[in-house]
């Protein structure tokens, strides 16, 4: 029997925005969390395209490259019809099982970690000018969380010609935990945080109190929380959309 996801999830509007700009797929091989920004709805819009585009997909690495360039044709065709969706775009993080392998495509600023051993390890990179100055050794990680500028992507699916988005693999195995989440709670909780509630807490119990926890500190931004373990196929998850998505 194959690999797949068992997953819960939670998108919340957080304290300070009128509308969901996040998006989420939820299902038993692929999961993903799309960021959108743009006035008018653009976000909403652009994490939308993002996410039904990626169920739409065919599976395997080369397919994934393939759905972000299809996603980032589909936001600037619909930017070019609508004039108040000029420069929405989105993030995207999805994890998808292929086999006995995990297929982690990424581009932004919303990210995914594996949880073992107790340790929370980040997979994903931040395409963002700051984690940019962290790589350069300019500014150091401390400094970065309440700069100005912290939220400054380098990155994303808005049409631009010259998007590069990252493609990992990591071998998986039944048991394996990750974590994907847009940056409305790596914004606010730090990896310790994170972690420290993790390990206290499973299932939606842990997605739920990760959103309340984040609500608690102000949630300034959407906060989209989606936690995975690898199992079995019988046990695996129904295919659900969570945020904008689900509209």
């Amino acid at each position: 029997m194959s690999l797949a996801f068992k997953v819960f999830a939670l998108s919340d509007l957080g304290l300070h925005r009128e509308g969901n700009e996040d998006s989420g797929l939820v299902s038993a091989k692929l999961i993903a969390v799309a960021d959108g920004m743009g006035g008018h709805a653009g976000g909403e819009v652009a994490s939308r395209i993002a996410i039904k585009s990626l169920v739409e997909s065919e599976s395997g690495a080369d397919a994934l490259l393939t759905v972000a360039g299809k996603i980032n044709k589909q936001i600037l065709d619909a930017s070019t019809k609508e004039p108040d969706l000029v420069g929405m775009g989105t993030t995207l993080t999805a994890l998808q099982i292929n086999g006995d392998v995990a297929e982690l495509l990424h581009v932004g600023d919303s990210r995914c970690y594996a949880f073992s051993g107790g340790k929370l390890n980040q997979l994903s990179n931040d395409h963002t000018v700051m984690q940019e100055l962290i790589d350069q050794g300019r500014i150091t990680p401390e400094e970065a969380i309440n700069h100005p500028q912290r939220s400054l992507l380098t990155q994303a699916l808005m049409g631009d010609s010259q998007v590069n988005p990252l493609l990992q693999l990591y071998p998986i195995t039944i048991g394996d935990q990750f974590l994907l989440c847009s940056d409305g709670l790596t914004a606010v909780l730090s990896d310790l945080e994170i972690s420290k509630i993790i390990k206290k807490n499973s299932g939606q119990e842990l997605v739920e109190l990760l959103v309340t926890e984040t609500k608690a500190k102000g949630a300034p931004d959407n906060v989209t929380v989606i936690w995975a373990e690898v199992v079995l196929e019988d046990q695996a998850s129904a295919t659900e959309f969570i945020g904008a998505a689900n509209g």
